[in-house]
């Protein structure tokens, strides 16, 4: 028999990255909307314990955070499945959410009509605004995905480097107010 850990045991960093993770499969799953994905990240980066984290993610099916200290299978049994095959590139279209595909298939015909209506004389000129509010809306949702370019894959390692740095000097700081 598996004891329960205490849902009082505090949560480390890599359990909240763990659970932004599982959040966002809810999200891509059509579970929770992008309000209610921004309202639960938020309270995942204020959890401190396991209680915390749990109520965010009661209402919800597996996937749930994985904790260090519970091996995988144990946490949450998930049936065997196929390895996917490791994709070419992190930003390529066949790595992309439904909503960047639906998003990517409407963003040129939606340009091609607008800039049709406009020369055809049927509605006036501001239409043309639509067109680049989805444009503006993918770039700030995808941004980084919709980009090919080599300077951009780097972001993530130097958001990895960054955030190791800042864990340092959290604990140093930490080291030096119990001394």
């Amino acid at each position: 028999m598996t004891e329960v850990p205490s849902p009082q045991l505090r949560i480390s960093d890599q359990t909240r990255e763990s659970a932004l993770s599982a959040l966002g499969e809810h999200m891509t799953a059509g579970r929770i909307d992008i309000d209610e994905y921004g309202e639960r990240s938020a309270r995942i980066t204020a959890a401190k314990t396991r209680g915390e984290l749990g109520e965010i993610f009661a209402d919800l099916p597996t996937p749930h955070p994985q904790y260090e200290d519970v091996p995988r299978a144990v946490a949450t049994p998930e049936p065997a499945q196929e390895a996917a095959p490791v994709p070419k590139r992190p930003g390529s279209p066949e790595n992309w959410s439904p909503p960047q595909r639906f998003l990517a298939a409407i963003l040129p015909l939606a340009w091609i009509a607008a800039i049709a209506l406009i020369a055809t004389g049927t509605l006036a000129w501001p239409i043309i605004f639509v067109p680049i509010g989805l444009t503006v809306f993918g770039k700030s949702m995808w941004g980084h995905d919709w980009h090919h370019d080599d300077h951009h894959h780097g972001r993530r390692d130097r958001h990895l480097r960054d955030r190791e740095r800042r864990r340092e000097l959290r604990e140093s700081y930490r080291r030096e107010l119990g001394r």
